[in-house]
């Protein structure tokens, strides 16, 4: 811990926090917005900008393609609505649907967009890899600019202009950016470049306040699981902020009511949990436009529609999901193999599951045996489409691009980020993939089976069972990906308990003559009932509990073991 960070004016227990999450100076915690990295750092956004300027001055027509996710959905809804507040006449979105047509800036997307007549096509969390829809649009005398943070290939699309953190030679710093994020600093850079051309003096247009949009940028940010590095933590923090205040978009005050949540009290923790998989549902299962046009809608009554549509379009994606759990837990069990005869990589697939649901599988896999794992469904015509998700250190776009290499002609394509990566491939190809990714994962790994290990902030003194400690933990966040938030370990005696919620334990805790109440989510409770524990050690987290107007200290157990 250095010196600076221990001379701040912050708890004993918030500097360890912090320090082992690699904050070495105080100064990294102020998440103001003038903070912020400046948009010039980004490659291509002057070019950006003007383009979109020149559209916008030439009355245009724009038309943003999107992707089917959360960080799809909000870029396209933000693109829209502030282009429109810019001044922008003809603006339209389309989103591919995942089961006709895939990922991307297709050339059949391009062909469906043609028939809009645009003259500018903006991709929003896509395009980096859509070298043939870019070529096809421009052949039809449409623009493109491409705006995505995935990984890029060995070849860039032809576009009028790409901005990308990751593409080559780009050198803003951050390239943990979400699509939403890049989509927010372009359109920052256009409103400089028209405010420049007396555009809004001359058409008697009011800028548009673009912390406005930072709900959409905080949702789809923390929605994607991309890395809070410090400037995402500041995009995060200020769309928190508005939404606390009451000053969120409709749709998004809506998903929260509809979850049974008070947007007030909101956390990054909810916008993962709570309204990113109800956004996420439409796209898996439907059609993204319904959660576009929640993102869009301007009263609270229209968007309490869409919000109900797409809170049981989440049901529905659960039961599909616990069945294929099953399923998948089936499979699992024929193996008949222990955690260290596991294979280095795991793939699975049923002929029954279904395309939208299967990262989501993918990810509960992974949690359970610690292996990455890829889980594919059918896609029609003899071909399957895989969504995987790997385990720390263990880049699973780059080992894809390693089995494409090795093995030319296994993939028809694939894309994504070190933790999440997406694939198509011919049904008959999966035995040849199946082993072509197990050795490429064994190489990665020297040959050595990944361990999986719970990683804790050390323990609490009875004395901090409180909501003193539990309100400063939450202020200081927002905690996510790579700035996770903190974990505790300790013993307790067990005082009393009981299941809530048929799967749930409820728990009194002791320790050191100190009660504090406890939660254990999704338990065995067979088990549990079985032989019940006196004594226990747990890892947790010290949230806040609210219930009727009450607000108590409460750990949420994450795991926990006998003593």
């Amino acid at each position: 811990m250095t010196s600076a960070l221990e001379n701040a004016a912050l708890p004993d227990i918030l500097k360890r926090i912090y320090a082992g999450r690699g904050i070495t100076d105080p100064a990294e915690l102020t998440l103001t917005l003038d903070q912020l990295l400046p948009p010039t750092r980004l490659s291509g956004i002057g070019e950006a900008a003007d383009l979109l300027a020149d559209a916008i001055e030439g009355e245009a027509r724009i038309l943003i393609v999107g992707d089917f996710d959360a960080d799809g959905a909000t870029s396209c809804a933000m693109a829209v609505s502030v282009l429109q507040q810019m001044g922008l006449r003809e603006v339209a979105y389309l989103v591919p649907n995942r089961f006709e047509f895939g990922y991307g800036l297709t050339p059949e997307i391009v062909e469906m967009a043609a028939a809009q007549m645009p003259d500018l096509i903006v991709t929003v969390d896509n395009g980096i890899s859509s070298i043939e829809g870019v070529s096809a649009a421009q052949a039809m005398g449409i623009s493109v600019l491409i705006t995505d943070h995935h990984l890029p290939g060995q070849v860039l699309p032809t576009a009028d202009v790409i901005v990308n953190p990751n593409q080559p030679g780009c050198p803003f710093p951050s390239k943990a950016l979400a699509g939403v994020g890049v989509m927010f600093y372009v359109l920052s850079a256009l409103r400089a470049a028209l405010r420049s051309r007396g555009w809004f003096n001359a058409e008697g247009i009011e800028e548009p306040n673009l912390g406005d949009a930072l709900d959409l940028v905080a949702l789809g940010t923390v929605a994607d699981v991309v890395p809070l590095d410090r400037n995402n933590r500041i995009l995060v923090a200020a769309g928190l902020a508005r939404i606390r205040s009451g000053r969120a978009r409709p749709g998004i005050e809506a998903l929260f009511e509809v979850a049974g949540r008070d947007h007030h009290s909101a956390s990054a923790s909810d916008l993962g949990f709570i309204v990113g998989p109800r956004l996420n549902a439409a796209g898996r299962l439907d059609d993204m436009s319904i959660g576009i046009e929640c993102l869009l809608a301007e009263s609270s009554a229209a968007a309490r529609g869409f919000a109900e549509k797409l809170h049981q379009l989440n049901r529905e994606r659960r039961d599909i999901e616990q069945s294929m759990q099953e399923d998948a837990l089936t499979q699992l069990q024929t193996l008949e193999l222990e955690t260290t005869e596991l294979p280095f990589a795991m793939t699975l697939y049923d002929p029954s599951w279904h395309q939208g649901v299967i990262g989501i599988l993918a990810s509960r896999i992974r949690e359970r045996i610690h292996r990455p794992t890829l889980v594919f469904a059918d896609a029609g015509e003899g071909l399957l489409k895989g969504s995987g998700r790997s385990i720390t250190g263990l880049h699973l776009r780059d080992v894809l691009d390693q089995v494409a290499t090795r093995h030319p002609g296994l993939l028809t394509k694939f894309g994504g980020h070190a933790m999440a990566a997406g694939l198509t491939l011919a049904k008959d190809d999966l035995e040849r993939f199946r082993q072509a990714l197990e050795d490429t994962v064994a190489d990665a790994l020297d040959h050595t089976p990944p361990e999986q290990t719970e990683e804790s902030d050390g323990g609490l003194a009875p004395g901090d069972f409180g909501l003193p400690l539990a309100d400063e933990l939450s202020r200081g966040g927002p905690w996510g990906q790579h700035f996770p938030e903190p974990l505790f370990d300790g013993q307790f005696d067990v005082r009393s308990h009981r299941i809530v919620g048929e799967k749930h334990l409820k728990l009194t805790l002791d320790v050191e003559g100190v009660e504090i109440a406890g939660i254990a989510f999704n338990i065995d409770v067979e088990e549990w009932l079985a032989e019940p524990l006196r004594e226990m050690g747990a890892l947790y987290r010290l949230d806040v509990n609210e219930y009727r107007g009450e607000r108590s200290a409460q750990l949420v157990i994450q795991s926990f073991w006998p003593i």
